[in-house]
């Protein structure tokens, strides 16, 4: 670090989190209530609490920051609840429809339901307005691009006050003339009028992805753009030294600049964080494999790291639509402490994915909630203290939890309030081992050669249990466990994945080693060049390249990294025997006697920034038997008793005291539930680690 301070802001659906890591090593977790209209509020307030901590002024810690780095839930929270701008849509002739029609199949669990519903089209088909012209397969001009049509869109786009325009045309990744002149037409007859094309947003093969990814970064980026200006204005005027970094759904840093015109990559922008602060927290214990977990106020996000890398997705529906560019791969869940628990039609108990969110929150929040949540359970459990100050702002009300939860599920199934209580956090429970089997066991993975890393305000509550559910022996809640993803910020790098489509053959008949080597190359050179306008020389940047390959004829390709630079014929056997490989691994079976195609290529280039020092607590070397703070009763069993159990003050814990189960460990910003039969030791990396002793 370069200056005082590196300070991460995540802004969640429910608390917006800041991490001040000091050059010290010291780290501080500040939170406020999200402010989804303008998010400079929240900023401002978790600021605020920063300079009362501190003693200085927001400007002050601002000017001393050698990085100011933002997750936001901007670009995902106008997909989920449709308040994009009005886009407009030049397509090829012929191909109006491509999106409704959606390749011919519905999305995974719902192909043979008859009454799913379509999905919603971000552009109404009067918007989308078909222009004459064609480029072959091959990079040719079969019929030129018919300019008349184009003109008689724009004059439409103008009447119908399109916001946005988004610009696709069939096999453009070969040849971008035609969608680069529309797009220059569009700009210069429409200023103000956000213009992207196909082959600026996802330059790869596949027109239905490419056209679905294209409009939703139109449909987002106009928001987003707002959203920058205004932050990047806030900064500036507490006089930041550095931009506002952004943080991508890839895992990595952007500019502003650079977000306002992707914002597709922003959809992702607040779980990617995670799993870099998950190995973060692991490094310590030597543990590379770890199951991240992310439960806040509204959503359950699940992320996998495997011997250090973390799964990416590509060209998959999220939200309905389909989305070709890189992010990581992030299972969420409607289960957070705000979902709110429910009898359905037949009178069985649900628990989400609709939730209370920070207004009004869940009843015990008395901001006006009416409908128990996950966390008035946890309350009624007495896993939360009642009158417990959550956030700085928020006082529990134990009493109106109880009373929720009794007019709205136990009375209705005629058991005790207990008893309902302790179903709604099983119910919710339930729900999130599913998750995290979707993302390890049904994806070849085994949960118990993994760590769970528990994030989120409400994840303490629950992470053991879900351990415990899915045979996972080691449990790591780092002390900033309620702002991880914030943490994970401060940890990242700036990153940028350049995209080309390259069909080709990779036998020795067909190859073209000296084109696929010149391609890796352009790629290469045009992240170096994004890096160096970012500041970055190349002693501190690193790249790699993944080819998505398949064999002949087949639909899907898999995905390969590669790390050299160059390919000669050893190293193109190389990559072929790595990707039979991975497809027998993927698939259970290879066909090396079968001949492999190349269809995409990719090229990550990093700018490495210098990391922030590791937090690490001093204690003495044989710290005495933890003391609890008080009793309180619990319930850990719908048919047991209460017990009174001994809560623990994290902030009176030293390294290397245990606590054993059952107990509650108390933090300022969460709390650690300690089931029975496992044991929770407070270590020198200010972690938590928590294993079973039964």
């Amino acid at each position: 670090m370069r200056n005082q301070f590196r300070l991460g802001i995540d802004a969640g659906g429910t608390f917006t989190d800041f991490i001040l890591a000091n050059r010290d090593g010291s780290v501080q977790l500040f939170k406020a209530p999200s402010t989804p209209q303008d998010g400079t509020l929240a900023i401002r307030a978790g600021l605020a609490q920063i300079a009362d901590a501190t003693g200085r002024t927001p400007a002050d810690i601002i000017a001393n920051c050698d990085l100011c780095i933002n997750g936001t839930t901007v670009a995902l929270n106008a997909l989920i609840e449709r308040t994009g701008v009005k886009v407009g849509l030049l397509c090829t002739e012929g191909h109006e429809d491509s999106l409704e029609i959606r390749l011919g199949h519905k999305e995974e669990g719902h192909r043979y339901d008859a009454h799913y519903p379509p999905a919603h089209m971000l552009v109404p088909r009067h918007l989308r307005r078909p222009i004459a012209g064609r480029i072959l397969s091959d990079g040719c001009e079969h019929s030129p691009l018919d300019e008349r049509a184009i003109h008689d869109a724009i004059d439409y786009f103008r009447a119908e006050g399109v916001e946005a325009v988004a610009i696709s045309f069939v096999w453009s990744v070969r040849n971008p003339s035609h969608e680069k002149r529309a797009a220059e037409l569009v700009r210069a007859a429409l200023p103000g009028v956000f213009v992207c094309t196909g082959n600026e947003v996802f330059p790869q093969i596949r027109e239905y992805t490419r056209t679905s990814t294209t409009v939703v970064n139109a449909y987002l980026s106009p928001v987003m753009g707002r959203y920058v200006e205004r932050i990047d204005a806030l900064f500036e005027e507490l006089g930041a030294q550095q931009p506002v970094r952004y943080f991508q759904s890839n895992g990595g840093l952007a500019p502003g600049n650079v977000m306002r015109d992707r914002a597709v990559n922003a959809i992702n922008s607040g779980p990617a964080s995670a799993p870099q602060a998950g190995l973060s927290v692991a490094r310590p214990f030597g543990i590379d494999n770890v199951i991240t977990v992310d439960m806040g106020g509204t959503s359950f996000d699940i992320t996998l790291t495997n011997a250090g890398r973390t799964n990416f997705s590509k060209d998959v529906d999220f939200l309905r639509q389909r989305i070709g560019v890189p992010m990581i791969q992030v299972e969420t869940l409607g289960a957070g402490g705000g979902s709110i628990a429910h009898l359905d039609e037949f009178g069985m108990l649900q628990v989400g994915p609709r939730s209370a969110g920070s207004k009004p929150g869940p009843v015990c929040y008395g901001k006006g909630g009416t409908e128990p949540t996950v966390t008035d359970a946890n309350l009624a459990l007495g896993y939360l203290p009642d009158g417990a100050l959550l956030g700085g702002t928020i006082r529990l009300n134990r009493q109106a939890a109880l009373d929720a939860i009794r007019q709205k599920i136990a009375d209705p199934l005629g058991i005790s309030i207990e008893r309902a209580a302790f179903g709604i956090t099983t119910l919710v429970n339930l729900n999130m081992v599913n998750g995290i089997r979707r993302v390890s066991i049904e994806r070849g993975h085994d949960p118990r050669d993994f760590a769970l890393i528990g994030a989120g305000g409400a994840a303490g509550m629950h992470v053991v249990r879900l351990a415990e559910e899915i045979g996972i022996h080691t449990v790591l809640i780092p002390k900033v466990a309620s702002g991880l993803c914030a943490f994970g910020q401060i940890l990242s790098d700036v990153r940028y994945d350049q995209l080309t489509t390259l069909p080709m053959r990779l036998d020795a008949e067909h190859v073209d080693l000296g084109q696929l080597n010149r391609a890796m190359a352009d790629l290469r050179q045009q992240g170096l060049a994004n890096l160096r306008d970012d500041g970055f020389g190349e002693e501190t940047t690193s790249c790699h390249y993944t080819l998505e390959m398949r064999y002949l004829g087949q639909i899907h390709e898999c995905s390969v990294e590669l790390k050299e630079h160059q390919l000669d014929e050893a190293g193109l056997a190389a990559l072929c025997e790595s990707f039979h490989s991975l497809h027998k691994t993927l698939y259970s079976y290879s066909e090396k006697g079968s001949p492999v195609e190349l269809v995409n290529l990719e090229c990550s280039v990093i700018g490495h920034l210098p990391r922030p020092p590791q937090p690490e607590l001093q204690g003495p070397a044989n710290p005495p038997a933890p003391v609890p703070n008080s009793l309180r009763p619990m319930l850990f069993s719908a048919d047991g008793d209460w017990q009174s159990t001994a809560v623990f003050n994290g902030n009176r814990l030293l390294p290397g005291q245990t606590v054993q189960g059952p107990c509650v460990i108390e933090e300022d910003t969460t709390n650690i539930v300690v089931p029975p039969g496992w044991q929770a030791t407070l270590e020198p990396s200010a972690t938590y680690r928590v294993t079973c002793c039964a």
